[in-house]
């Protein structure tokens, strides 16, 4: 067991540690692509700490920190006796590697803008790069301690005499700080991650012999009994620098997995056998149960239920009879949803047949009646000297019990569900100054006014009912308008559809006639509709090919008078 724990810890490590390898490859690819700008690489780092749970950044070829811009400092140098050359140079230096962020932004550090400074800095080629950075006033200083405490009084001193370690002096020009102590570098968030890069920045910069010698590629420590693998891996950028990238992993993780594995490997072998025998409970289920839902489902079938569908869809022979019988609800759904459709339809058939008995019963009765009256007077030879005017009569009461059957044969064809719209291009505008034409008789009689605004415009509808629908709107309005007064008819169009209205001034129908109106055989004035020739069924005619063509149409009072209008598809051309 002890080597199985032993083979696990080894195992997962491996991995761990190879993909944060293959993950820093990908790494130093990116950053070579991304041609040093800080934002982005200060993204890239902490995209690589979220998903791979390890620190990471990039050095230069001195060990600093190379991506923050946030975190500096700049000393106008002074010459020297043996510096002339430095005079009213100025320096600047990266501060990660030389102090915290926090103890910079202090108020109380005498390290400030304008302050006179001391500085110790390491000569590499025409460099300098500052390892201590100290108030001459106070003698207080920021520097990486690591190199200082390697730097005794004897080495210091040959070193400065050969060159190799420069004391400057100047006066602070500019210290840049992080904005709310909220540093941009995630490495310096990281206490024991910026004590490492400060120790190979010592080793780094004290071994001048062979620097890349200096370290291992990959060193592994254990700080407060975690174990921690570093990776140190040198890149050459597009102008052929060194750049550093140094990364830190806490293989924290693997030992906790490990130490769980020894503290529950007696429930993890009665979870096991848990798991056995559910899964042997499934399987035992698992034929058991879809037959069940199968007679389920069927039984509701049977009982012509079909809002259940078998929900099997396993790839054996349960799973294709649980198809077939859902192929099987469906077909028979839709089989009795059309004839129940069927039946639906033969009973409205059957209704607007006892409709228009009901009404051509009713409506027949009054001219049959005039027409019997008169047959009877003349029959009994009473008042012979107007028998020419019973016969005008009994013909004027044949050519509307004619007129009533052809409009309620029409209506009765509309209502019965089998008409077809066959659909038309036209002009609106023509139809209707076609129609004014053939009533312009009707117009004349009444002396009335009529007042066109048509727009020239193309409709999609059965051109022969369209122009029906206008005549029974016109016919109403003649019928309806006193004498001398006027008709405005009018085509508006409005985004996709034109509004057709005609509107007849100085009379107005009560509000709660107004949806009357539509109802075959409702006369407002029975005994002047009749007298004018009306069969009551003109408006329910209009009403049923304005609903066949599936548009609005309706009926309203204006401030004189009563506005009949409907709606038409305009033909649009492709551009």
């Amino acid at each position: 067991m002890w080597d199985k724990r032993f083979f696990f810890e080894q195992y997962y490590a491996n991995r761990k540690l190879n993909d944060i390898q293959a993950s820093i490859k990908s790494f130093e690819k990116i950053y070579l692509n991304s041609q040093g700008n800080p934002s982005a690489l200060q993204k890239l780092e902490q995209d690589f700490y979220r998903v791979n749970n390890t620190w990471i950044t990039t050095l230069d070829s001195n060990g600093n920190l190379k991506s923050p811009t946030d975190f500096f400092i700049e000393v106008k140098l002074e010459g020297s006796p043996n510096n002339q050359e430095l005079s009213n140079t100025v320096i600047r230096s990266s501060l990660y590697n030389l102090v915290d962020t926090k103890v910079a932004a202090d108020e109380t550090s005498p390290i400030q803008a304008g302050k006179r400074v001391a500085i110790m800095a390491i000569k590499k080629k025409a460099a300098y790069i500052p390892i201590k950075v100290q108030d001459e006033n106070s003698g207080i200083y920021w520097g990486n301690e690591l190199i200082l405490k390697q730097i005794d009084d004897i080495t210091l001193k040959y070193k400065y005499m050969n060159g190799s370690i420069a004391l400057l002096s100047g006066t602070v020009s500019k210290i840049q700080l992080p904005d709310r102590n909220d540093a941009s570098s995630l490495a310096s968030t990281n206490p024991l991650f910026m004590e490492k890069i400060k120790e190979f920045q010592a080793r780094l910069l004290l071994d001048e012999k062979k620097p890349h010698m200096a370290f291992k590629r990959t060193i592994d420590l254990t700080q407060n009994n975690v174990k921690y693998r570093l990776f140190i891996n040198p890149i050459q950028d597009r102008r052929g620098s060194t750049v550093y990238v140094f990364s830190m992993a806490s293989l924290q993780p693997v030992d906790e997995a490990v130490q769980m594995l020894k503290d529950y490997y007696g429930y993890l072998v009665g979870l096991t056998m848990l798991l056995i025998l559910l899964v042997s409970f499934y399987y035992s289920k698992k034929i058991a149960q879809p037959l069940l839902q199968i007679n389920g489902t069927t039984e509701k079938i049977a009982k012509l239920d079909f809002s259940e569908l078998v929900p099997i869809t396993s790839a054996d022979e349960i799973g294709d009879l649980s198809q077939n019988i859902n192929r099987l609800s469906r077909t028979l759904h839709s089989y009795i949803e059309k004839l129940q459709q069927d039946i639906e339809k033969e009973k409205q058939l059957e209704k607007t047949r006892k409709e228009f008995i009901s009404s051509v019963s009713h409506e027949l009765k009054t001219p049959l009646s005039v027409m019997k009256g008169c047959i009877s007077i003349l029959k009994d030879g009473v008042a012979y000297h107007k028998r020419k005017y019973y016969f005008e009569a009994m013909e004027k009461e044949i050519d509307k019990m004619d007129l009533l059957i052809v409009d309620m044969l029409e209506l009765a064809k509309f209502e019965s569900g089998t008409y077809s719209m066959r659909m038309d291009v036209f002009e609106i505008d023509k139809v209707l100054e076609q129609v004014c034409e053939q009533l312009s008789l009707e117009i004349k009689q009444k002396k009335l006014h009529v007042h066109l605004q048509l727009a020239s415009v193309e409709v999609i509808a059965n051109q022969l009912r369209i122009e029906q629908v206008i005549t029974n709107f016109m016919t109403n309005a003649i019928r309806y308008t006193p004498e001398r007064e006027r008709i405005y008819i009018a085509t508006v169009e409005e985004g996709e559809l034109v509004k057709v209205s005609v509107e007849n001034k100085g009379v107005q129908i009560s509000e709660t006639q107004l949806e009357k109106v539509w109802d075959r055989f409702y006369r407002g004035d029975t005994s002047r509709q009749r007298a004018q020739g009306g069969t009551g069924l003109g408006l329910a005619i209009s009403k049923k090919i304005l609903e066949l063509h599936n548009v609005p149409y309706g009926a309203e009072n204006t401030k004189d008078g009563v506005l009949f209008y409907f709606y038409l598809h305009k033909r649009f051309y492709p551009e």
